[in-house]
């Protein structure tokens, strides 16, 4: 069998090791954020230039609400800058911004940047970046759930199409390799449905020490392997 020679088409990134990367630097917790989303640009960049169509980022998870206030609180003005001071430079990059999660815990202020981002960029080509925000692959699949049924679909109508068409990566395709950083071997309910036969590469380094080298190592590595898809 010949090994896969292209790049990936989807690479998810589970950029993790933002605070543990902050204390071994002796930096304030909140600083490892900081430089973590000048990473996320820079390997956004990276990846876009080397030929990658889309891109989905873990931004913020369901489960992050349960850490300190302090922490949360700007972990959102975090995102809240991202939106409004980024998305611009992505529209003339013709990147189109998506944004995947629940919403409806957002304040209305960030749920309308959401909005004006994913309107802005909605006609671009070059590129598709996801960020997931307010996510968590098992909430997704209770939508669905729930999707489905107000929809009152009978049993013989569920299918994996089905299912595909209201997941919130509707329309984009699976992960080809999820990357993740700090070197924890787990997805922490990360795509759970996308992801079944994506190819899993786990990095030692913390995710503000991330470079294109790591990226261009990751992508040598996702060449080398052959993707079966259960065949």
């Amino acid at each position: 069998m010949a090994h896969a020679q292209t790049l990936p088409n989807h690479i998810a990134i589970i950029p993790d090791g933002n605070r543990r990367w902050a204390r071994n630097h002796g930096l304030p917790t909140l600083e490892g954020h900081r430089r973590g989303v000048e990473v996320f640009e820079r390997i956004g960049d990276a990846a876009l230039k080397r030929g990658v169509k889309y891109m989905t980022f873990y931004a913020f998870s369901t489960e992050n609400w349960s850490r300190s206030k302090r922490e949360v609180q700007y972990l959102v003005k975090l995102l809240h800058w991202v939106l409004t001071n980024k998305v611009k430079s992505l529209h003339e990059k013709n990147v189109k911004v998506n944004i995947i999660g629940r919403m409806d815990a957002l304040s209305a202020d960030l749920r309308r940047h959401v909005a004006q981002a994913m309107d802005l960029t909605k006609e671009n080509t070059r590129g598709v970046l996801n960020l997931a925000i307010n996510y968590g692959g098992r909430p997704e699949l209770v939508d669905v759930v729930r999707s489905i049924v107000a929809h009152r679909y009978s049993a013989k109508q569920v299918t994996e199409e089905l299912i595909n068409r209201e997941l919130y990566t509707h329309g984009l395709p699976d992960p080809d390799l999820i990357i993740r950083t700090s070197g924890e071997q787990r997805l922490s309910n990360f795509l759970t449905w996308q992801s079944a036969y994506s190819e899993l590469y786990f990095v030692e380094k913390h995710w503000p020490s991330f470079t294109e080298r790591d990226l261009d190592a990751a992508l040598a590595e996702y060449a080398k392997r052959e993707r079966r898809f259960g065949h």
